[in-house]
């Protein structure tokens, strides 16, 4: 869901890879988030992947959120100039998986992660 916007945003503007927050919360993946619950001293540690599956209306069903500025993407995109924004909203669009219905499926991904105390 949010890959579409970060690899959006940084083929436009390399520096926005600084605020990608696949980049800046590396623990969110299975490798670190195992190490970290290992670390703690929780044994028998298992991850999973909890994806959820989800279909926008159409394009601007999927664009308005951005529009708010809450979050790291919503507030890149609202510090965009218009011009920008537009250019970035373009590439989104020729990006995504629209159907023959102008609606979006895309999922989202959470990290479920369990342990025992030793």
């Amino acid at each position: 869901l949010m890959r579409c916007f970060w690899n959006a945003a940084k083929a436009l503007e390399p520096a926005a890879a600084a605020l990608d927050e696949a980049f800046r919360f590396p623990g969110c993946a299975p490798a670190p988030l195992e190490a970290l619950f290992t670390a703690t001293g929780l044994s028998g540690v298992a991850i999973r992947a909890i994806d959820v599956h989800t279909r926008f209306r159409d394009f601007d069903d999927y664009w308005s959120p951005f529009l708010g500025g809450q979050g790291p993407a919503p507030a890149y995109a609202m510090s965009l100039p218009e011009g920008r924004r537009v250019a970035l909203r373009e590439a989104i669009r020729a990006s995504l998986p629209i159907a023959s219905d102008g609606s979006i499926p895309l999922a989202a991904r959470a990290w479920a992660v369990r342990g025992a105390k030793s």
